[in-house]
């Protein structure tokens, strides 16, 4: 079976996690990936070793493609590079600012040379403005833009606990990439695109900083509740477990009195006839509420939101998530054996997905090298 992107060649000179995560969705759909690593390879691979041996960011982010090892330095690398990219479609580097250009591989020169090329450039900053050459780590970026400072519990801000700055601009790449590949189609020529982990995470920050420029103040950390809606949050039951839980409306609010508390005549309260209400009086609702949530057991609980089509979730571990009904799984192949991985999100009705290797480092170098020999 075709996959849309079959076909394509991408030439990726990436390492970590945003370039890598784009290339692999590429990957995913057809596209032939050419990973290109320094000798000692990506440094990804030896994030951990908690995956039968391979590091967990490693396989999540590079299945389906061919890993070439180069030292673009050295003139030779450099000639078999350039060869490659003669057929390329599309050419990805997350180097740092200026370094692909002082190589000898600049998009825009690439694109001189090869009109229908598409590059993408990734960086932490963009490039140009003063923090062009400032390193950039998912974390700093967290702080830099703003996030941390929105996030965690009212008396410390917090870490979003997965690497959502190189997520973000990973998926942003993977859709530019896209759309320079409809436009060539119409165009007949290639296109340059640029894409950061800051303005990805700072057009992720877009609410927070209208309610700031326009409302004079940004939203507060509240932990697991929200800023502006209550009940939403929370709320701990009588055998340990959490549940979170989030009113919408006033039919709900009425509902969720009459069946969830069992105490219809909360729905009139003066104190909580309204959201907006709700919100100002917050601490004396999450007092009733968590009195009566404190006497039901998980179960219970859940009996009664879903009797009350009340939107909840349980708050879950990791090990809950492995064990989740919903969670959907594959058998991805690696150099070290299979690993049970999350299934792509993206479902295509009517076909079966199946991932393709995890390659080892420089798996493919033999083998390509012979291909662009000339």
């Amino acid at each position: 079976m075709s996959l849309p992107l079959s076909g394509l060649l991408v030439v990726a000179l990436e390492q970590a996690v945003a370039a890598p995560l784009c290339t692999s969705r590429l990957a995913d759909a057809g596209a032939r990936v050419i990973k290109i690593e320094r000798p000692e390879g990506d440094f990804a691979r030896g994030y951990d070793h908690v995956a039968q041996g391979e590091s967990a960011y490693f396989v999540w982010i590079n299945r389906g493609k061919d890993s070439l090892t180069l030292d673009i330095k050295a003139p030779e690398d450099a000639a078999l590079l350039e060869r490659i990219l003669a057929r390329a479609d599309v050419f990805v580097q997350n180097l740092a600012p200026g370094a692909a250009e002082r190589a000898g591989f600049g998009s825009e020169a690439l694109r001189q040379r090869h009109p229908r090329l598409i590059t993408c450039d990734i960086t932490g900053y963009g490039e140009d403005g003063p923090y062009r050459d400032m390193k950039a780590y998912d974390l700093l970026v967290q702080a830099e833009v703003g996030l941390a400072a929105i996030t965690g519990a009212p008396e410390a801000p917090g870490r979003v606990g997965v690497s959502v700055a190189d997520i973000a601009c990973g998926m942003y790449a993977h859709a530019g990439i896209l759309q320079a590949l409809l436009e060539r189609e119409r165009s007949g020529k290639g296109s340059g695109i640029a894409v950061s982990l800051f303005d990805a995470l700072a057009d992720w920050m877009t609410v927070p900083l209208l309610h700031h420029d326009y409302g004079g103040k940004a939203p507060e950390r509240v932990g697991l509740n929200h800023p502006s809606i209550a009940p939403y949050g929370a709320f701990a039951l009588g055998d340990g477990r959490q549940v979170v839980l989030s009113i919408q409306n006033e039919r709900e609010w009425a509902q969720f009195c009459e069946v969830v508390l069992e105490h219809p005549a909360m729905t009139h309260d003066p104190r909580f006839a309204s959201n907006r209400v709700r919100v100002a009086n917050r601490p004396e609702l999450e007092t009733i509420i968590t009195a009566v949530f404190a006497a039901l057991d998980h179960a219970e609980a859940v009996r009664r939101l879903n009797a009350a089509r009340i939107a909840y979730g349980s708050l879950n571990g990791v090990a809950e998530l492995s064990d989740h009904v919903q969670l959907r799984r594959m058998a991805q192949p690696t150099p070290s054996g299979p690993v049970q991985m999350v299934a792509p999100p993206v479902q295509i009705r009517g076909e079966n997905f199946t991932p393709r290797p995890v390659p080892a480092l420089g798996q493919q170098s033999d083998s390509i090298r012979k291909e662009f020999a000339s």
